[in-house]
């Protein structure tokens, strides 16, 4: 492992916290060079202009790498591989690689491609961080809002297994070094007691357990952990296989059937918000009167320098102030809408804009 940088998989489904625990470890890095990997897709890339230009020494726009073309573990050749590839070549490599799955990625064939010729002397996975959304789980949900998977699933024209989510969790659970249960101070000390209990019966021994509140976990915990997981497959298999061969030369990406006209997604933009509370309160709204699914993106508030981030899963609306808006996006709020296909848009765009 001598000489190969290290990088760090980051798994679990949405809503569970992953990009809150990435933006957490930028801004701690205290100097460290590290370039991100985000399994992003969608009219809106959120996650990656999250952490594009978020304002965070020592993170640039040519540090964030965004795959959009689907679910990561389906894409390895045509994506994952080169995007490895394009980081190693830069003249000032990043000293470490976080990759940030979609959550509908199995962890182990991304493991698995690490083995490939192109990068196996160059990287390593110095461990795998699985993200549990702990108060969804505790109420017998693997997410807050599993409709809203749903939703992402039938997005991605690319992925190729049709994995339910309770199996999908288990092979995540089975691919981790480290288990990070988020939002475990919406829980009892017992009632989080309890939870990891019950994980750590169902685990690899010598699997750490970390709980964290909004998704704050040092870097020092999460990197360099010096696993080698590329070379340990055996003892993190999946439970469940599900996942096509992708060395078969007949293998077509499109065989599978998602559903794609059971869900929509599309966009409204408007101006400046006046108030933020407001404003939360028209979106928990909108969404409960038109079975809203999902809800993310951007806002200027009054005069304020900084962008409102807004995230809704289900009628849970997150907003927080992330960086100084740029050129381009003030005087402006751009909101990603998903939801059922058949949804009014004109009234949601009327609700939302007026």
């Amino acid at each position: 492992m001598a000489g190969k940088i290290p990088a760090t998989v980051i798994t679990g489904f949405l809503g569970a916290g992953k990009t809150t625990l990435v933006q957490h470890m930028l801004r701690n890095a205290n100097g460290k060079r590290i370039a991100l990997i985000i399994n992003e897709f969608g009219d809106l890339g959120i996650d990656g202009d999250l952490l594009k230009g978020c304002g965070i020494e020592g993170c640039t726009d040519d540090d964030v790498v965004e795959l959009s073309n689907g679910c990561i573990c389906c894409t390895v050749a045509e994506d994952f591989v080169p995007a490895i590839e394009k980081l190693l070549a830069r003249d000032n490599p990043p000293d470490h690689i976080v990759i940030e799955t979609s959550g509908l990625a199995l962890p182990q064939p991304l493991v698995r491609a690490f083995n490939w010729p192109e990068i196996r002397s160059k990287v390593t996975v110095d461990g795998v961080v699985t993200v549990v959304d702990s108060e969804a789980l505790h109420a017998g949900r693997f997410a807050h809002n599993e409709a809203a998977i749903d939703v992402q699933r039938s997005a991605d024209d690319m992925l190729d297994h049709e994995t339910p989510l309770s199996e999908l969790f288990e092979d995540q659970l089975a691919c981790a070094d480290m288990i990070i249960l988020n939002k475990a101070d919406l829980l009892s000390a017992k009632q989080a007691d309890d939870l990891e209990t019950g994980l750590r019966s169902g685990v690899r021994s010598g699997v750490q357990f970390v709980r964290a509140e909004m998704g704050a976990v040092s870097p020092q915990t999460l990197l360099g952990m010096g696993i080698g997981a590329e070379d340990d497959l055996s003892a993190r298999h999946e439970v469940h296989h599900h996942h096509h061969d992708h060395d078969d030369e007949d293998h077509d990406h499109h065989h599978h059937e998602h559903g794609h006209d059971e869900f929509e997604t599309f966009q409204v933009s408007r101006g400046v918000i006046d108030d933020v509370e407001s404003f939360v309160e028209r979106i928990a709204q909108t969404i409960r009167d038109n079975d809203i699914l999902r809800l993310k993106g951007f806002a200027q508030v009054g005069n304020k320098p900084m962008r409102l981030v807004i995230q809704a899963v289900g009628p849970r609306v997150d907003t927080y102030f992330d960086r100084p808006l740029t050129a381009e996006e003030k005087g402006k709020t751009n909101l990603v809408v998903i939801g059922q296909a058949g949804f009014d848009h004109a009234a949601i765009t009327k609700a939302l804009a007026d």
